[in-house]
């Protein structure tokens, strides 16, 4: 079976090795009919702490590594950058 994988925004790089990624989807409202946008946190593993908050990833689905974490990044796909670095 192959592994997920998600793509999403670092909220938190603040862990070692350990980076916080939201994942939104959007989904049509089962009544209304409108699509609304759900999200879900994951924890990812990040062995260099390579990946920043603001960044968009790519995660994949591994073998448990630690209570939370079931996922690590594998690429990074695009970097916004914040206003402090710009400066």
């Amino acid at each position: 079976m192959p592994k997920r994988v998600l793509t999403g925004t670092v909220v938190s790089d603040k862990t070692d090795k350990t980076v916080v990624v939201r994942v939104e989807r959007k989904v049509k409202h089962a009544l209304y009919g409108k699509i609304i946008r759900r999200s879900k946190k994951y924890h990812a593993h990040d062995e260099g702490n390579v990946y920043k908050e603001g960044e968009t990833v790519r995660i994949e689905e591994t073998a448990p590594i630690s209570k939370l974490k079931t996922w690590k990044v594998i690429e990074r796909v695009d970097t916004h950058k914040s206003p402090e670095t710009a400066a």
